[in-house]
């Protein structure tokens, strides 16, 4: 399902391959997302929809949840 895909991780996940974190790819107009610890489960999304996660994420928005 995700064979030929470039995944790009944060660098903040460190340089351990062992270490969880999200890569994101994007691919034909849309975002992929997984979590690397758990490879074969893969979320869609748009290029507008992470941008509003993300700015919601560095404004504290789901603070709540952490």
């Amino acid at each position: 399902m995700t064979d030929g895909i470039k995944w790009q991780k944060s660098s903040f996940s460190g340089p351990d391959d062992n270490q969880s974190c999200v890569e994101l790819a994007p691919i034909d107009g849309a975002i992929k997302m997984r979590e690397s610890d758990d490879p074969d489960v893969v979320v869609t999304t748009t290029v507008e929809k992470l941008r509003a996660f993300i700015l919601g994420v560095k404004a504290g928005e789901f603070d709540h949840l952490i």
